[in-house]
């Protein structure tokens, strides 16, 4: 029940941010003159809708995206006589670059404040992850059933009453290097008797004794259990969040904010390599946690992280896609708002030479000409996106 409250949820938080998104362009293009014929979220049949002032509001059957029809966007639409002179097309640059950048800051204002609740409520995380062998939680050394399942133990585990700590970092185990926390099990297992682990602790090498205890495993492939070396020790797989009061969370979720924005235009450039891992997943691959997620891959997390009650899990993801739609509508590609704002671009430039030269300002661009390049984006986008809805369905990213 929860999960599908939280799916339900988040899937709500996505049409909200899309929504918001077409608001940035409602908004800036009303206060800038412009005529906004429609404004509506999602696409297909109708639902309902309502007029105030010159604008059409409603809702549609498909909430995959929503739209803000703008009278005038481009020299090819059609206008009613007393449309022209507030035709979107035939205003000031500034005005149209204000239009059609206002859905992207609209998204990363949203992912802000999404930051800064973050940030009061549970505290902000360290983007960067702990090296791959540095120990998290400790406890004591539970057997396994045949099932996977571990049973109840008590007390205190080798790992602690060595006085090992969390974050320690492993460099060797009994002398043999590690690197990686494959390693580190797999040198641990092994051990049957008294062993040193070599660790970093602040940046100081200590050599720290361990006795192990041997307690049965079973392989996930099932079969029969194997006796292995145990120091009741888990993966340290993120920094402890910093807490911050409504003061000081503006400060460091603007710094916050700053280290999200680059990871998400590292992502960005990385999506066309993914592709071979999404093809790998779909055809029964290993899934690459770092592959992307289409709007039902990020609800199934959504509604897991609120299984859990992890609510701070939960909004850091809506926000993190709510940078993630802003900066990828800043790709100069049609029909992305990097698109048009690139035409824009090019026709100031373009008049600015064409004065230079005593000429008058050129017509507006003929998007009829950019036609073929936009289909090939739409086509390309669109084929990638089914390739991640089906890695998302057939072999899905697991959290937990």
């Amino acid at each position: 029940m929860v999960y599908a409250l939280g799916f339900v949820l988040f899937a709500l938080g996505i049409t909200i941010s899309i929504a918001l998104h077409e608001c940035g362009h409602m908004w800036t293009a009303q206060a800038t003159g412009m005529k906004v014929r429609r404004y509506f979220i999602g696409f297909g049949p109708k639902i309902f809708s309502f007029r105030r002032g010159e604008t059409e509001y409603g809702l549609k059957a498909l909430p995959l995206g929503g739209f803000c029809d703008i009278a005038g966007m481009t020299a090819l639409d059609e206008l009613e006589p007393e449309e022209i002179d507030r035709a979107m097309y035939r205003q000031a640059a500034w005005k149209r670059l204000v239009v059609m950048s206002g859905g992207i800051a609209m998204n990363f204002v949203l992912g802000f404040i999404l930051v800064v609740i973050l940030a009061v409520g549970w505290g902000l995380p360290r983007l960067d992850l702990p090296p791959d062998t540095s120990l998290g939680a400790m406890s004591c050394v539970s057997q396994q059933n045949p099932d996977g399942t571990l049973q109840p133990c008590t007390g205190t585990g080798p790992a602690q009453r060595a006085g090992l700590q969390r974050g320690d970092v492993v460099k060797a185990v009994a002398g043999v290097p590690v690197k990686t926390w494959k390693e580190f099990q797999t040198e641990t297992q092994k051990q049957s008797a008294p062993f040193d682990y070599t660790i970093d602790r602040n940046g100081q090498i200590l050599t720290i004794p361990v006795t192990p205890e041997r307690v049965i495993r079973y392989s996930e492939a099932g079969g029969a259990g194997r006796e292995v070396g145990a120091v009741g020790v888990g993966l340290n797989g993120a920094y402890d969040p910093v807490q911050y009061n409504v003061l000081t969370a503006i400060p460091a979720s603007v710094s916050f904010t700053g280290d999200m924005f680059v990871r998400t235009v590292q992502s960005l450039a990385e999506l066309p390599q993914k592709v071979t891992a999404l093809w790998s997943a779909v055809t029964g691959g290993e899934r690459d946690a770092d592959t992307p997620v289409s709007v039902y891959g990020a609800s199934k997390i959504g509604g897991e992280t609120a299984e859990r009650g992890l609510w701070n899990v939960f909004i850091l993801v809506l926000a993190s896609l709510n940078f993630f739609l802003g900066a990828f509508n800043i790709l100069p590609l049609l029909p992305l708002d990097g698109g048009h704002i690139a035409v824009v671009l090019y026709e100031k430039v373009r008049d600015v030479f064409r004065r230079w030269r005593g000429l008058a300002p050129g017509a507006p661009v003929n998007y009829l000409k950019l036609l073929p390049a936009t289909y090939v984006v739409v086509v390309i986008g669109g084929a990638y996106m089914l390739l991640t809805v089906a890695a998302d369905i057939v072999n899905p990213i697991k959290l937990f």
